[in-house]
């Protein structure tokens, strides 16, 4: 990876989340009520997140799991109510905080666990795992750099990594150029539209990622929210 490239955007990424959008980002979050455009993103993450939580095991009693990019915790808490130990990170503190002041009680969790944290998902200290979900946390790097972090995390994990990707369509890219617009201080790191053939040209041609097989994919359009997610299996 473009080591420079990474940390930087990474940067960018974690200014964003942890102080320009914090409050909208808890609002969006919960059930208050939002604006007509927050409630098509809203609905679209809901949508996403029920797809992910639908690709893993029912039991995951035993299986250790990380949430590369938990925000304020939702699918962590839906993957430890099934038994899993998991490890949940995200660049924005304050984001953690909220998640972790958001958890339920430990007798909700069915007797699984979450160990929230700040920090990069890279990190090699946070160990191996069975299964990792990056739910639209790749989807601000460009496509070398977000194959080169899904290469990363395929190195620590045993059976599937499920992700989400900015498929390249006209209204994405409308929407990457109208916020291009927008007076710096008030932009948000825009979304890496992908093209799906090139993503799985990249991810054929990664030395660790070729022992993986994009196996399910699915696409979720809500109003101002369009995701699609993809399941990489270890052969």
């Amino acid at each position: 990876m473009a080591v420079t490239n990474y940390q930087s955007r990474r940067g960018e990424i974690e200014t964003y989340f942890d102080r320009t959008a914090v409050d909208a980002w808890a609002k969006l979050t919960s059930t208050a009520p939002v604006g007509r455009i927050r409630t098509t993103v809203r609905a679209g993450r809901d949508q996403m997140r029920a797809t992910l939580m639908g690709w893993l095991p029912q039991d995951l009693r035993g299986a250790r799991v990380l949430d590369a990019g938990c925000g304020t915790g939702a699918l962590s808490v839906l993957t430890a109510a099934r038994g899993a130990e998991v490890v949940a990170i995200d660049l924005s503190p304050t984001l953690v905080k909220l998640a972790e002041e958001r958890m339920p009680s430990s007798s909700e969790l069915n007797g699984g666990s979450i160990r929230f944290m700040s920090g990069d998902m890279l990190d090699p200290k946070l160990g191996k795992f069975d299964y990792v979900v990056c739910m639209d946390s790749v989807i601000h790097y460009s496509d070398v750099d977000a194959v080169k972090v899904l290469s990363g995390l395929a190195e620590r994990t045993q059976h599937a990594i499920l992700f989400t990707f900015a498929p390249k369509t006209p209204l994405l890219a409308t929407m990457r150029a109208v916020g291009r617009l927008l007076p710096r201080s008030n932009r948000a790191p825009w979304i890496e539209p992908v093209s799906v053939n090139k993503l799985y040209r990249l991810l054929g041609k990664d030395a660790v990622l070729q022992n993986w097989n994009p196996s399910r994919t699915h696409r979720v359009s809500s109003g101002f929210y369009t995701s699609q997610a993809m399941e990489l299996s270890h052969s």
